[in-house]
Order: C-alpha cells, then sequence, then structure tokens
C-alpha cells in the first residue's frame, strides 16, 4: 500500500486541476506567503475519508496500531484536545461520574462539561523539593472508586508536564477489578515506545484508551494527535462516533500526512534516532546537572507518588537563586534567544525532543552555566532569610477547592462579574488556569477561597499566564448569582 505522504508528495506535482475545494485551487499565486498550497487537498478520489476509511488512511491508522501494539489507533488532527473529549464522550454515559486526577489538561474539564459528568476529583502528591505535581497513588485510585461505586472510567496524566510517571500498572489493575476502564493522557509521552531510556508507555501497561500528542515529542507537525484502543472496554463503535463529532469534517491532509511520515520514519529509523539523541541528552543532564543555583530537577523515584521519570523534560529551578521560573525564561529567551517551553514561578521547563540537535543542546548547557555562575555571585553577597521566606511562600500555593455545583450546571447558570478581592465564599462560573499547561486552579462550581485569591495575585505579579477568566486584566470573575447549591436546587427545580 503506498504510503499517504508520498502519494500527497505526488500528487502536488500532478497536472489534475481542482474544481472542488480549497478555495486556492493548489495555486500559491493566490495569496501572499509560502504555503505548501500543492498538498492541500480535500476527500478527493484516490486519498480516503478520515470519518470513513477504508483505503489509504484506514492502512496508515494500522500502521500506527501495529508500531504500538494496540487494538485500533485513530488519527486526530485536533490533537489531544479531541482525543481526550472523544475518549471519556465514549466511556463515560452522559451525566455519568468520572474519577479525574485533578491535574488533567482543560479538554477534560469540557468534557464533562458537554456531557454533564459529575467528577470524583483525585490530587496528585506534591514534590516539594522541585514544587512539582507529583503522582497518583494507586490506593487513593482503590479508595475513590470503592466510596463512589458509580463511577464509570478513570483518567489519570502520565506523564505529566513535568514528566512525573504514576504507576499506571498498577492503576489499571484497581480500575479493572470495579469493571471500568482506565483513560491515561500520555500527550507527553509518544516517544516512550521507542527506547527504554524513557518510561514504559501506558499502551503496554494495561491502559484501556491513551492519548497521545505526536507534535509534542515525535517528528510531527503541530495538531497531529493519536487516540489509541488498547482493550476492548470501551466500545469501537462510540470511539469512533465522537471521534468524528470532535474532529473536523474537512481535516487536514497536511497534517495526516505529518502523521504518516513520522510512522514511516520511527518505523525505519527510530532506534538510530533515539540512540543519538537519548545519548546527547543524557550528556546534556549530566553536564546540567553540576549546576547549584540554576539546579535540573531530578524527582526521586518511589517518593511523592513518582513511579518514573521523563528524562527529556529539563525543569530548571530557580529555588536556590535570586530569580524566579518566570526571570529566568525571560534571560533565556531574551539574552540568549532560547525560548522555553513554560515557565511557572519556581522553574522553567525545556522540552527535548528527537528533532533536537548537539548545537541545540550545546547553546542550553552555556547559557545555564554562564546564569548560574552569575547567581553563584548574587547569592553570596545577599542574605539568605529572605529566599528561605519565599521557599515558604511557595509551599502554600496549592488548595483544594469546594465542588459546590457541577461543571455544567455552574456554566449554565445565571452568573455576573465580581470584583477578584470581594468574590470570596461566590461560587465560580468559569475556569482559571496557567497556560501552559492548561490545569485549572479553579473550575466552574468550585467556591472562591482568600487562598485562591492570593495565589492569583501571585502568579500575576510574577508575569505567569494565567487565562480562562473573561477579564483578561485578571481583576474580576464571573460568579453564579447562587451561591449554595440548595438556592440553585430551589429556582432550577
Amino acid at each position: 500500500m503506498e504510503k499517504l505522504y508520498k502519494k500527497l508528495e505526488s500528487y502536488g506535482q500532478s497536472d489534475y486541476y481542482p474544481f472542488h475545494m480549497p478555495g486556492h485551487k493548489r495555486n500559491p499565486d493566490s495569496v501572499r506567503g509560502d504555503f505548501p498550497f500543492e498538498r492541500d487537498i480535500t476527500e478527493i478520489e484516490g486519498f480516503d475519508n478520515l470519518h470513513h476509511p477504508e483505503d489509504i488512511l484506514l492502512e496508515a491508522q494500522k500502521n500506527v496500531s501495529k508500531l504500538y501494539g494496540t487494538k485500533e489507533s485513530y488519527y486526530s488532527v485536533n490533537g489531544s484536545t479531541a482525543a481526550l473529549l472523544a475518549a471519556v464522550s465514549a466511556a463515560v454515559p452522559r451525566k455519568g461520574q468520572i474519577l479525574v486526577a485533578r491535574n488533567c489538561h482543560k479538554a477534560v474539564y469540557h468534557a464533562m462539561y458537554l456531557r454533564e459528568l459529575k467528577p470524583t476529583y483525585i490530587y496528585p502528591q506534591m514534590d516539594m523539593k522541585w514544587w512539582i505535581n507529583g503522582g497518583i497513588f494507586p490506593d487513593k485510585v482503590e479508595r475513590c472508586l470503592a466510596e463512589n461505586p458509580e463511577i464509570k472510567a478513570v483518567l489519570i496524566t502520565s506523564p505529566t508536564y513535568d514528566g512525573v510517571v504514576s504507576d499506571v500498572k498498577a492503576i489499571a489493575e484497581i480500575a479493572h477489578k470495579y469493571e471500568i476502564p482506565l483513560i491515561v493522557d500520555e500527550a507527553h509521552g509518544a516517544h516512550f515506545q521507542f527506547s527504554n531510556y524513557f518510561p514504559t508507555s501506558a499502551v503496554e501497561l494495561g491502559a484501556d484508551l491513551v492519548i497521545q500528542s505526536f507534535h509534542k515529542t515525535l517528528p510531527a507537525m503541530t495538531q497531529t494527535a493519536i487516540l489509541h484502543n488498547c482493550s476492548g472496554r470501551v466500545d469501537g463503535r462510540l470511539i469512533r462516533r465522537f471521534m468524528e463529532i470532535y474532529q473536523t469534517s474537512s481535516p487536514s491532509y497536511i497534517l495526516m500526512a505529518s502523521i504518516d511520515a513520522c510512522i514511516d520514519t520511527v518505523t525505519a529509523e527510530g532506534h538510530e534516532m533515539f540512540r543519538e539523541f537519548t545519548k546527547m541528552l543524557e550528556q546534556a543532564r549530566k553536564r546540567l546537572s553540576q549546576c547549584r543555583y540554576i539546579c535540573l530537577a531530578d524527582p526521586e523515584k518511589d517518593v511523592n507518588g513518582v513511579f518514573d521519570y521523563d528524562r527529556s523534560k529539563l525543569i530548571f529551578s530557580t529555588v536556590n537563586s535570586t530569580l524566579t521560573g518566570a526571570q529566568l525564561y525571560d534571560i533565556l529567551l531574551e539574552r540568549y534567544h532560547i525560548q522555553m517551553e513554560m515557565e511557572t514561578e519556581t522553574y522553567a521547563l525545556a522540552l527535548a525532543a528527537v528533532g533536537d540537535r548537539e548545537e541545540g543542546f550545546e547553546r542550553l548547557c552555556q547559557a545555564i552555566e554562564e546564569i548560574d555562575r552569575e547567581e553563584e555571585q548574587k547569592v553570596k553577597k545577599l542574605d539568605l532569610t529572605g529566599m528561605e521566606e519565599r521557599k515558604m511562600d511557595a509551599k502554600a500555593m496549592h488548595c483544594v477547592l469546594n465542588q459546590v455545583l457541577s461543571v455544567s450546571e455552574a456554566m449554565e447558570t445565571e452568573s455576573e462579574s465580581c470584583i477578584l478581592e470581594e468574590c470570596i465564599g461566590r461560587i465560580s462560573a468559569e475556569f482559571a488556569y496557567l497556560y501552559p499547561p492548561g490545569i485549572p486552579l479553579l473550575t466552574p462550581g468550585e467556591q472562591i477561597t482568600g487562598k485562591f485569591i492570593r495565589n492569583i495575585k501571585i502568579y500575576t505579579e510574577e508575569g505567569l499566564y494565567l487565562q480562562g477568566l473573561e477579564d483578561y486584566t485578571n481583576q474580576s470573575i464571573r460568579v453564579v448569582k447562587q451561591t449554595t447549591k440548595e438556592q440553585y436546587e430551589e429556582t432550577n427545580g
């Protein structure tokens, strides 16, 4: 069977004239800019249909499934977002109950809203040394399922944005004991399959549905992802139905060809590619681990729920320095022209992937080493008491909020704008999350506390990017007019 990306290349060089969509008609002179219009097509003869694949796209998806060893694998050209929406919708009936790790991506919360689901949250342990989310303890999952027999599925994020991997095998066994599926958001772990240097993929550990973003860690274009169906616990018919609902009816052939080319490449050359990549990565990690003030995080296994750790995530902690994570991020960008993945109040994160070059690792190492030497001189001149206070302040940052209304109830109820400092005790009608990674600090239906407001002020003062609030200035928040569930029920029956 011909490869999609090869066929698309050939078609782009052919003399077929397009009296069909899209409107650029494969004519590069029709618009300013340089775009691959010659390969941008719609569902035409010989190129199959993603929503009813019978030929080249069916074969392409089977190649993914064969490589990863799954029952079925589905292309997503709407990223992991569409795949997560479909996975949750297929696994949990409308208005059903789901056990969700509280550090899940916003797409999971959007699925709960659309399907009117009732969440039970399970919180990851915090790693206080590096101030990152740890893993999900299997015994907490067991306890939650025992206390909530109506739960229809479990969903966790593993690895996290920071690379922390939970004990997926143990959690899967517990979920299956209760006869429900485990969904794993493995968006940041599509590369696990290709080297023993990395943790084992959830695909191999008993998870039922696994979502992977190819574009995050593999050589594929942005917006490409895969939904793996690894067992029969979730009806494949429902998965296909919801993938069709949540994806565009005009999927990009350029994006699909990117997935196909990625799979073809790593199948043929992956062993050598990842051997070279992990060699460069490990050399860089050893070198960076010598820095004392801009510290390379190395979460300890079997502590704080950390079952394993993805070493391609380079977390540069600033807790021993005079800098915040945001300040380190800015220095690397402005002085060294190194664009990091994200920053928090206590660290900046760099994502390494198989597409990296030796030159990139060298630039990063030199930059961090130079900043580390500068920080050594600064710290020696300072009273360290102030730095200790900043660490203690960070330890009070995160808080558990009381869920008074469901996400759907809160978003559908009449709301009003309220000044942030005046909304203590009110029920949020909107999300607030740091992006990236897109994990909600506050969800609709949760009761706002003084501690949450304090946290928001700290985040914004440190230059972190808060999204979700209708008010982009972060001065106000929308809250439901009813302040208690009883009032809501009186009004809505």
